[in-house]
């Protein structure tokens, strides 16, 4: 298994701690997955963005379909998030 430095959340100062900060408002907590890219907050953020137009943006699949097409991908990938 490989291992990724990270940057906790009370650790976080500057733009990932707005990053880590907006991430507790939608979540109510910063996921490990956001950690991982904490080490560069602008790539934290662009993904954060991607992941909030494919999931909430405009499309033809119902926000309940995008879910079930993101649990099963999570599923045959052996992903537990």
């Amino acid at each position: 298994m490989a291992w990724i430095r990270t940057i906790e959340p009370d650790a976080a100062t500057g733009a990932l701690q707005r990053e880590y900060d907006k991430a507790v408002g939608r979540a109510g907590r910063v996921f490990n997955v956001l950690q991982v890219m904490g080490l560069n907050s602008e790539h934290l953020r662009c993904s954060v963005e991607l992941y909030m137009s494919l999931m909430h943006g405009p499309s033809g699949l119902s926000r309940a379909r995008r879910e079930m097409l993101a649990v099963v991908v999570s599923v045959a990938n052996d992903c537990h998030y």
